[in-house]
């Protein structure tokens, strides 16, 4: 592999055959029990899809604990925003937005962000030291570049944790990985 498409083309691959709702399960626990999350005022999820690692039942149980919860919506130029949500059922059975990936009203507000805020950032694979390879849309790149005291975490199987990718300057890295076996304290910098 080469170039970040075969990575990404791999890597997707990798993941379909990985995910499994017991995954699913013990990643959504580690998440809950992280000390960062429960410590967090507002936390930013991405609606998952696809083979994503599940955050739908994530999501429910921090609006159940009291947390400001908020789903990304994509805007032009590649930059997006965050909105509030206090029911996950009316997202995820809204239309979808771009991509085809479920995103929250425009009219809901935006969080107060600060550094007690947690970012859960999704991904095809991951490095130990936090390098990310996303998409390709760099939204998420843009988005953290300026809010650089959010923390972020990382969701993945265990399958999807890379021994290299091919990461450019702007590729920023994630502060933590959650998998199903673990959790991974990156020494991004």
């Amino acid at each position: 592999m080469n170039s970040k498409k075969d990575y990404r083309k791999h890597y997707s691959g990798v993941r379909k055959t990985a995910k499994t709702d017991d995954k699913d399960m013990l990643i959504s626990a580690r998440v809950l029990a992280d000390e960062r999350v429960r410590n967090a005022q507002t936390v930013l999820l991405f609606a998952s899809f696809c083979s994503e690692p599940d955050t739908w039942d994530i999501g429910e149980k921090l609006l159940i604990q009291g947390k400001t919860v908020a789903f990304p919506k994509c805007q032009t130029a590649g930059h997006m925003t965050f909105h509030t949500v206090d029911d996950i059922s009316r997202l995820r059975g809204g239309e979808p937005g771009k991509y085809d990936i479920c995103e929250p009203d425009e009219s809901l507000p935006c969080p107060d962000l600060s550094s007690d805020t947690v970012c859960i950032v999704p991904g095809l694979a991951f490095t130990l030291n936090g390098g990310r390879l996303g998409y390709g849309g760099g939204y998420y790149d843009r988005f953290l570049s300026a809010h650089k005291d959010i923390y972020t975490i990382a969701l993945a199987y265990e399958e999807l944790i890379a021994p290299q990718l091919p990461l450019e300057e702007h590729d920023l890295r994630v502060d933590q990985i959650i998998t199903e076996e673990r959790t991974v304290l990156c020494n991004a910098e």
